[in-house]
This record gives structure tokens, sequence and C-alpha cells, in this order.
């Protein structure tokens, strides 16, 4: 079992999800000059980054990414796509990113499961909770087939899925304390000191909430993975059986 991370910035790292799931993470750097693959292993993970969805010519790996997410969605890949990753699948799949009009969201910020999430393989143990938010851009309009999944109060596609196995999340599961007072700090928010307590504070909250949800996702993968072996051809070779 492998899953492709792209990672657009080195502020914004895979964080809790590095140690959530394991060390099966084949982490690619494109802004390192690191080459965004055609296609993912048995899943893919899509991090955030400072970069608007649309920004080519400021991140020129953004339209391979977008590329890979579209592919990934249809093929049925395992796909966990955060922040700027979700709204790169949003843009990948023909829904709209914008500018947010009611500013920045950023803290730890309410989320709401919606009704569809009570079935969902991912956020199904998910009900009002706690979640790092920082961006901006929002996911303005869901692609054709999207499942609403959760919502807030300052902007309310919040994350959804699309396809068999693929999850968009507007905010940061992956996002450890330090690495929030990493982007406030780089940022000069004057409210920085406060946001930071915050999330601080929220620690144990959010991974009690987001730890599952990342090992439902690793399950995911991990089935895939199997799947993708029985599906292998056996030959026979020299009067030997071995997987083609």
């Amino acid at each position: 079992m492998r899953i492709t991370v792209i990672e657009h910035e080195a502020d914004a790292p895979l964080g809790y999800l590095g140690d959530w799931l394991g060390p099966v993470c084949d982490v690619v750097r494109p802004y390192l000059g690191e080459e965004v693959p055609a296609r993912a292993a048995d899943g893919l993970i899509v991090l955030g980054g400072e970069a608007a969805a649309w920004e080519d010519d400021r991140c020129p790996w953004l339209p391979a990414t977008r590329d890979l997410l579209a592919r990934s969605v249809e093929d049925g890949t395992p796909t966990l796509a955060l922040c700027l990753g979700a709204q790169l699948m949003t843009l990948a799949c023909g829904g709209t990113v914008e500018r947010g009009g009611d500013g920045l969201e950023v803290g730890a910020c309410e989320v709401v499961a919606l009704p569809a999430a009570a079935a969902d393989p991912l956020l199904s143990g998910v009900g009002t909770a706690l979640a790092v938010q920082y961006h901006q851009d929002v996911m303005a309009r869901l692609p054709d087939g999207a499942v609403p999944l959760m919502t807030g109060r300052q902007y309310p596609n919040q994350a959804y899925r699309l396809g068999a196995a693929a999850w968009a999340m507007q905010f940061h599961p992956e996002a450890t304390p330090e690495i929030f007072t990493s982007w406030t700090t780089a940022s000069g928010l004057g409210s920085a000191g406060e946001l930071n307590a915050a999330v601080g504070a929220a620690e144990d909250a959010l991974v009690a909430t987001w730890r599952p949800v990342a090992e439902a996702f690793g399950r995911l993968v991990a089935d895939r993975a199997r799947s993708d072996l029985d599906r292998e051809p056996v030959r026979v070779t020299g009067g030997r059986c071995g997987a083609g």
C-alpha cells in the first residue's frame, strides 16, 4: 500500500497525517522541481498551500495536479484533497472556486455534518466538530454529482464526496498547532496570539475527531491495494506460478 502525496510548499506538510497513516506516504514536492505523476499509487492526498487554485503562473504544477485529481476521481482511487487540494479538485471536476466574500476563515472553527455524512465511509462518526481553518478562497459551486457532507457558518461548502472514493475538505485535519502557528506568524495576523492559543487548546478535540477519519481513509487505501493485487493476472513461467 502506497499513498501519493502532493505537497505544495514546505510550510504545509502532512502534519498529523504522517503519524496517523504511517510510513506509506510518498511525498512529491513540485515546488522543488519534482514531477507530479500522471497517476497516483493506491491512494492520493493533495495538501494545502498559499496559492489560489487558479494561479498556474505562480505554481506551474497546478494543471498537472488538477489532471491527477480528475483521473483519480474517475478511476475510483481513494483521494483526500485538503484546502487548496479541495479547491483544485473542485476546479478539476467542473466546479467553481472564487474569493470568499466574507473574508478570511481562520482558527479552530466549527464544522457541522450534513445528513449524508451519517452514511459516509470517512465522516460517519463526525457530528459537530472543530477543524483548523486558514483560507479565503472558497468552493463556490460543487462539481455535478458531488455529495455535500459538512457545512459551516462562514462558508457553507466545507466537505463533499465525489465519485466512489474522493473527498474534498476545505479545512485542515492535518494541521498541528505548530503548523498553524507557523502560518499565522508568516502572515503577521494581528490576532495571531489568540488564534494560536485557541488551536492549541483544541488539540485533543482535533485529534479525537480527525484521527479516526484519517485511519478510515487508510483502510480504504489498503482495501484498494489488496483489490488491485487480487486482479493481477497469474502466469506460468518455467513450471512455476507467479504474479504477472
